[in-house]
């Protein structure tokens, strides 16, 4: 709807060029063209922390030919963050988080590299031999859209593992 109504502004700026309206008035079509067209949409992806804990959290993805892991994202109960900013260049997405505050993590089957510290690191080979830990992700599929949102929930959430 927005591009049509620049659209229309657009005509009649040029109509206003072809001698119709006086200048007071192509200039207030203009700026009211230009402040309904807005921002363009945002792509983003975004996680929204659904807990009332404050959870960390890493991405891991493939980007140039290469496995990327990175981390810690703080995020805030009831908070939403952008961990990308702008389109997604990948179809899948790994993501690991942990509940700073009461225990237990949303983790999968795709083993990654993490680090105790904020980290961000090439490939997921040899983590232990390289002073990382192994940490296993869970895959998401955005199906190739330009943006994507995760909640996590108390729900999708495992039990803290037992100290041993």
């Amino acid at each position: 709807m927005q591009r049509n109504t620049f659209e229309i502004m657009i005509g009649i700026v040029r109509e206003r060029l072809a001698g119709r309206f006086s200048p007071g008035w192509a200039a207030l079509m203009v700026f009211a063209a230009l402040m309904l067209a807005g921002a363009p949409a945002r792509a983003d992806f975004r996680i929204c922390n659904d807990t009332k804990s404050l959870v960390g959290v890493a991405l891991g993805y493939f980007e140039k030919g290469k496995w990327i892991t990175e981390g810690w994202w703080q995020v805030p109960g009831e908070t939403c963050e952008s961990l990308i900013e702008g389109d997604l260049d990948s179809r899948f997405y790994y993501l690991y988080a942990e509940d700073a505050d009461r225990g237990g993590q949303w983790g999968g089957d795709m083993t990654m590299c993490t680090s105790d510290r904020e980290f961000k690191i090439e490939g997921v080979g040899e983590c232990y031999e390289r002073g990382f830990r192994k940490t296993g992700f869970f895959e998401i599929d955005t199906s190739n859209k330009e943006s994507w949102m995760v909640r996590l929930t108390e729900q999708g959430q495992s039990e803290p593992a037992p100290a041993q």
